[in-house]
């Protein structure tokens, strides 16, 4: 990657944390306020509106992992 891609990168990539730390907190705040417990969140029957927010984080997982393999090149 050359130079000056790297500060873009590192900016997308600080987005995408602080995004994937705001859907984590909210689908926590989310499961407890209807009686989940969230640490299973990976193996309960979620609601729409909680599915939805698990699988948004996922995908910013993803997306985040993506970039890390590909600054490890």
């Amino acid at each position: 990657m050359s130079n000056s891609a790297e500060p873009t990168a590192q900016l997308e990539r600080n987005q995408l944390e602080e995004k994937l730390r705001e859907v984590s907190e909210r689908l926590r705040s989310e499961m407890l306020a209807r009686g989940f417990d969230p640490d299973q969140d990976g193996n309960t029957a979620l609601t729409a509106p909680l599915a939805k927010l698990y699988m948004e984080r996922e995908s910013l997982r993803a997306q985040l992992e993506a970039m890390s393999e590909q600054d490890g090149e």
